[in-house]
């Protein structure tokens, strides 16, 4: 089973909810698909070694061959090409590596080289009982989803496999989550969580996911997100208080499951429910 850990904002506690529930599954598979800003190690503290790096293709153009003819920048979507009076010039931070840029041109002037822009990184132990993955998007490079896409290549369909994905609705979330059997969406209860959870249902209602809401932090702000769950039938999975405790190990990236095992429970018991409502209990 795939289960996706999303929010529509950062900061609502998604690394933790998914950390705590791989943990306290045990013989899990966690896949750390906020690539910008990795961070579930933190409280694994796994040695990770390289698995491979990502790269995408970007076109290399022969000036020899090259007579600007303009194809190419015409079918570049994403203007990475501009023909100048000096010839072509190319905008490697706008390029998606389609090839049409290839495809198009009559003079053959085009081929493709690999751009690395990030790499994939695997823990080397197995403590805890959880196998970590995670993508590393290199500083400067603006497109996250080949690394993830790269990094979800690797998920083991024989176990539990729980993907932490970046934060907001854009397009590495969509990378991050399509393909998921359940989206859990954590949120927390005040009315900037309100607005961003009104956009992160609208995402995985679009991509016709499942999906459940948590509220961490209860206790404070207010019942707004727990009367739009009710108003619009969607299940409030669990509800994660607003404890010192917590916050004191999270501080020190210790899984608060492991200090607090009642809480183990209740994530068991969360897993059991994502099966009954998927129909894999």
């Amino acid at each position: 089973m795939k289960i996706a850990v999303a929010s529509g904002k950062g900061g609502t506690g998604k690394t933790t909810v998914a950390v705590n529930m791989a943990v306290s599954l045990g013989n899990a598979q966690l896949l750390d698909c906020d690539v910008e800003e990795p961070n579930c190690n933190l409280f694994l503290g796994h040695p990770l070694q390289k698995v491979r790096d990502v790269g995408i293709q970007i076109p290399s153009i022969s000036r020899d061959k090259c007579n600007s003819c303009r194809k190419c920048a015409e079918a570049c979507r994403f203007n990475a090409l501009a023909v100048l009076p000096t010839g072509i010039m190319l905008f490697p931070q706008l390029c998606h590596g389609c090839g049409a840029c290839s495809l198009v041109c009559p003079q053959d002037a085009i081929s493709e080289t690999t751009h690395v822009i990030g790499t994939v990184e695997r823990s080397a132990s197995s403590a805890r009982r959880v196998e970590l993955y995670q993508g590393v998007l290199n500083i400067g490079e603006p497109m996250a989803s080949p690394v993830i896409r790269a990094l979800k290549q690797y998920i083991d369909d024989s176990r539990t496999v729980i993907l932490d994905s970046p934060p907001g609705t854009s397009c590495p979330v969509i990378s991050s989550i399509t393909g998921t059997d359940y989206c859990i969406l954590v949120t927390e209860p005040t009315p900037f969580g309100l607005h961003d959870l009104l956009l992160a249902v609208e995402l995985v209602k679009e991509l016709q996911i499942p999906y459940g809401v948590i509220i961490n932090r209860h206790g404070t702000g207010d019942d707004s997100v727990e009367g739009y769950c009710y108003e619009n039938n969607i299940p409030v999975l669990m509800k994660i208080p607003y404890d010192r405790r917590i916050t004191e190990l999270y501080s020190e990236g210790i899984p608060f499951v492991l200090q607090m095992p009642h809480w183990k429970d209740q994530f068991l018991n969360l897993f059991i429910k994502l099966q009954v409502l998927t129909g894999r209990y």
